[in-house]
């Protein structure tokens, strides 16, 4: 099952690319859509529309999972976050492609064991899991995979082991 992961924001979005076979998950691709501040929000929003619906035709996802707005500490910051969101989920509609929510905690705890995993931890467990050469960078791309991962635990009942 390929299952395409998202980490939504107006300037990165990350994504994150894998597949789950017998209970082994590997890493497809990984990445971020950027948008330039200098565009206005809607060329902003039609950017990651294009680029998200390009990767959904590439990959063929299965299933998506995007990471849900679970609270904010800044309004200015949120409301953006929530439009690359409602941006997101139109691409995942636009291409029949089903999708998951899921909140940071419960990406944290999927992939570090601990909903509080700082950035680093759940880069180096990421590393760990996908079995990956390097550190996927930057953090929304990390956060995609991990996102992608929560769902990929999720849908098939594993049981979260470290080998």
């Amino acid at each position: 099952m390929i299952i395409l992961g998202i980490d939504p924001g107006t300037a990165t979005t990350g994504f994150g690319i894998i597949e789950s076979r017998k209970k082994e998950l590997t890493c497809i691709e990984y990445g971020i859509i950027e948008t330039s501040p200098k565009l206005d929000m809607g060329e902003r929003l039609k950017k990651i529309n294009r680029e998200l619906e390009e990767i959904i035709k590439s990959y063929e996802p299965e299933i998506a999972a995007v990471e849900s707005l679970y609270f904010f500490k800044n309004l200015k910051t949120a409301l953006p976050v929530s439009q690359a969101r409602g941006v997101i989920l139109l691409s995942f509609s636009n291409k029949n492609v089903p999708f998951k929510e899921f909140t940071p905690l419960q990406a944290k705890t999927a992939v570090a064991g601990y909903g509080r995993a700082s950035k680093d931890q759940v880069q180096k467990m990421i590393k760990h899991i996908l079995k990956l050469e390097k550190t996927p960078k930057p953090d929304d791309a990390a956060d995609a995979l991990a996102i992608a991962v929560c769902c990929a635990y999720h849908l098939d009942s594993y049981k979260f082991k470290i080998s």
